[in-house]
């Protein structure tokens, strides 16, 4: 996966498209939540000022930072909000971007900067930290990097001032790789290695006991699926030329896959990548089971939690009678991870591409599609608690229930009064195009059908512990501050 999206060579998101098209919208290969609608940012924005409000107004140090921007849609509809409420808006010091591909990276600083903007690298003030920089519309700092390990710590320019990082994962987690496991019971054959048979025979021989295998080895077993090389296949129809029909037709037919999946045959040093969690002991005794695991994952969304709760420190001394260790960071600022897969369930058989907005093989195309698997946000939550005693996890929740609770039918029926009062469409058709393209797209947004994304799309928090007192707006609680 990791090769297919992000090769620098060949990778989906890091090589620049032809005539100027990227990936996202109707004319790429899919389309997403903020090039649907545009009330999808603007709640976005807003969820993230309610937090900013229930965390006391902070009034400099905001920090947003969004993994994998994509055409930079959604965070140019957080700023066009959010450049609304003054107050907000000058509390923020920068927008940092991870983006890894220099093309999209392009096409975000002309969204969200101009065009004519001038995009420059910049050092900060100990030399070491290295980005690209440019200017928002409103006149914010906007800066990329390539992963999160390369931005700054949690602290200001002059090292002294603590930053709030409001943390924006938008369909980034389900391209994250994957490891994928199937439970196998070892074959009576295989219990006794050819040491221990050679053993066997030799005690047998002397007349002493034979001992029995282990009951551990006979224990179901995790096995990973390997991606291997598919053995190519003889087309017979072209070679006994069938006329143009035929050839019409292999000229639209998918192409065989290069490669497929495969069980090893033993123990990869993957396989130690499966956390020993009841979610997954479990599954591991009942044969022919499968799970998906991502430890890829699991690193960005540990440094989520400690870029806002802190992370133990365990070079310092405990903090007197507690016995642990004090936080070393921030403890403020939030993550908004917003993505597809199950709400408890560990995903399973997900590995999927997208390719002129159709599911194809992901071992088709390599490099010239989408390669996504379902998000485990239970995985996510258990990782993101682990790495900081300082943050709580909310969610998940259906994406349709979190913009119902945001107010996303209220917002669009202002949308649509909006546009009938300005008068700004030439005729009455134009004007009920747009109306059916706002009504078409929120609904989108929420309902539940195969068309649909406010099901198969869920909603996760991570914010500063708070002993439970407070829930924040669509997870359950209200505006508060």
């Amino acid at each position: 996966m990791r090769q297919c999206l992000t090769n620098p060579d060949g990778g989906y998101y890091t090589t620049t498209r032809k005539d100027d098209a990227d990936q996202f919208g109707t004319e790429g290969d899919f389309i997403t939540s903020p090039e649907i609608s545009q009330i999808f940012g603007e709640l976005v924005g807003i969820w993230f000022m309610t937090e900013w409000m229930a965390q006391g107004r902070p009034s400099q140090g905001v920090q947003f930072i969004e993994m994998g921007p994509g055409r930079g849609t959604l965070m140019s509809d957080v700023l066009r909000t959010i450049g609304q409420f003054g107050t907000f808006a000058k509390s923020i010091s920068a927008v940092w971007l991870v983006e890894a591909g220099e093309g999209l990276r392009a096409k975000q600083k002309d969204v969200l900067c101009g065009e004519d903007a001038e995009m420059k690298e910049v050092r900060d003030h100990t030399g070491k930290n290295v980005w690209w920089e440019a200017t928002s519309k409103q006149g914010i700092p906007v800066r990329w990097v390539e992963d999160v390990v390369l931005l700054p710590d949690g602290t200001g320019g002059s090292g002294d001032q603590k930053t709030v990082p409001f943390i924006i994962a938008h369909e980034f987690f389900d391209a994250l790789p994957i490891h994928a496991f199937e439970s196998v019971a070892p074959k009576p054959e295989e219990v006794q290695e050819e040491g221990q048979e050679v053993q066997s025979k030799l005690l047998g021989e002397m007349g002493q006991p034979v001992p029995k295998p282990s009951t551990a080895s006979k224990l179901p077993q995790w096995r990973e699926l390997l991606v291997a090389p598919t053995k190519p296949k003889l087309d017979l129809s072209s070679q006994l030329g069938n006329g143009a029909g035929a050839a019409a037709a292999a000229a639209h037919k998918q192409p065989e896959p290069d490669f497929q999946l495969t069980l090893a045959k033993a123990s990869t040093p993957s396989s130690l990548v499966i956390p020993e969690r009841p979610r997954y002991r479990h599954l591991k005794n009942q044969v022919s089971s499968r799970v998906e695991v991502s430890p890829e994952s699991s690193r960005y969304i540990q440094e989520f939690a400690r870029r806002i709760g802190g992370g133990v420190a365990s070079n310092r001394s405990s903090k007197e009678g507690t016995g642990q260790s004090p936080l070393d960071g921030n403890n403020g600022g939030a993550a908004l991870i917003i993505d597809y897969g199950p709400l408890e369930t560990v995903p399973v058989d997900s590995l999927r591409a997208i390719r002129r907005h159709k599911i194809v093989s992901p071992f088709v195309y390599a490099g010239e599609a989408d390669v996504s698997a379902d998000v485990d946000f239970v995985a996510l939550a258990h990782a993101a608690l682990e790495a900081s005693p300082g943050i709580e996890v909310h969610g998940p929740v259906e994406q349709g229930f979190w913009l119902g609770q945001l107010g996303i039918k209220q917002r669009a029926e202002r949308l649509v009064a909006e546009l009938t009062k300005r008068g700004q469409f030439g005729s009455t058709e134009e004007l009920e195009r747009k109306k059916v393209e706002l009504e078409t797209g929120w609904k989108r947004l929420v309902e539940a059908g195969p068309k649909g994304m406010g099901k198969a799309y869920k909603v996760m928090t991570i914010v500063p512990e708070n002993g439970g007192r407070r829930r924040p707006v669509g997870f359950g609680g209200s505006v508060v501050g």
